[in-house]
């Protein structure tokens, strides 16, 4: 397994962070690690994210090389490959001696995410494929789970940063091995939406309260992390502000079906969400919540998906 540092003390909150994207996961993080003291400088190039991550408290830079040149650890959290690219191009560009790790938590192509650790081998700099799962709902109390992979060393180093911002952590190994956990943490995601929905219109069209369902579900054998998260915004079909877009969530849709088709497997029920999810898009329900796939559920049945 390759690191590029010796790590002998573990990140403190004297340890200069840097947050490479401050969308719904990312400036909820870098808000979680700003109240509890680290030392956080963010990019985005979106003017309404910088503003909200500047009213968090994190320290807001005009261009990312001005993150890269002080921190000792970048988390990134971006949208698709080509934002991570050209992240690592002001890495490799800015030459900061002190930086020791990149850990980007994003969901993106394993190919990817293995071109990104080689790249960054000359710099000296380890590269942590340490995708997160939860909500932006769960991001904003530190309600998350990381799945890290790549150096060892390098992952301890940072454990105290992650679990400022995580309730649970999972090292698994060598590079490649986080994006891998996530797309079957996300295939589960994908089912579980679609059948929380599929749930709550049960029960509200024989006559229950939706709330009376969101209340009793938990308690029992049926209930899944997704439904207690989804199952409110479905009842009182309130789908913004979103915790996860489903436009964007189209993105790792897609991902899963490569890697599933790639793998071999047979994923028969994550197969027959995706109409689901496509007529969202197709509705125009794309920058609403992924609970929105609720909406497409109540639809009469001759308008509903194939």
């Amino acid at each position: 397994m390759i690191c590029m540092n010796e790590l002998k003390k573990p990140a403190n909150n004297a340890t200069p962070i840097g947050i490479m994207g401050l969308g719904i996961m990312g400036s909820a993080i870098a808000n979680q690690l700003t109240t509890l003291g680290w030392q956080v400088a963010g990019f985005d190039p979106d003017p309404i994210q910088q503003k909200i991550a500047a009213d968090m408290g994190v320290s807001i830079k005009p261009h990312p090389k001005d993150v890269v040149c002080n921190a000792e650890i970048i988390l990134s959290s971006l949208p698709n490959q080509q934002a991570l690219n050209d992240s690592i191009d002001v890495i490799l560009d800015t030459k900061n001696s002190n930086l020791k790790v990149l850990a980007d938590l994003s969901t993106l192509e394993l190919e990817g995410k293995l071109s990104s650790r080689d790249r960054l081998l000359g710099a000296g700099v380890s590269f942590l494929d340490s995708p997160i799962s939860g909500t932006g709902a769960q991001a904003k109390t530190g309600d998350l789970s990381i799945y890290g992979s790549g150096c060892e060393e390098a992952y301890k180093y940072c454990l105290p940063l992650f679990q400022d911002f995580t309730s649970s952590d999972c090292y698994l190994g060598e590079c490649g091995n986080g994006t891998k956990m996530k797309f079957v943490a996300n295939l589960l995601v994908a089912i579980h939406n679609v059948a929380s929905a599929e749930a709550m219109l049960l029960g509200e069209r024989c006559g229950l309260d939706p709330q009376d369902i969101c209340d009793a579900i938990p308690m029992g054998a049926g209930s899944s992390r997704i439904f207690e998260l989804r199952a409110p915004l479905m009842a009182s079909q309130k789908f913004e502000p979103p915790t996860m877009r489903l436009d964007l969530w189209q993105k790792d849709m897609a991902l899963i079906s490569e890697f599933v088709a790639r793998s071999g497997a047979v994923a028969p029920l994550f197969t027959a969400t995706s109409p689901f999810y496509e007529a969202a898009i197709k509705n125009q329900l794309g920058a609403q919540d992924t609970a929105a796939i609720y909406s497409v559920l109540a639809q009469p049945i001759e308008q509903a998906p194939d």
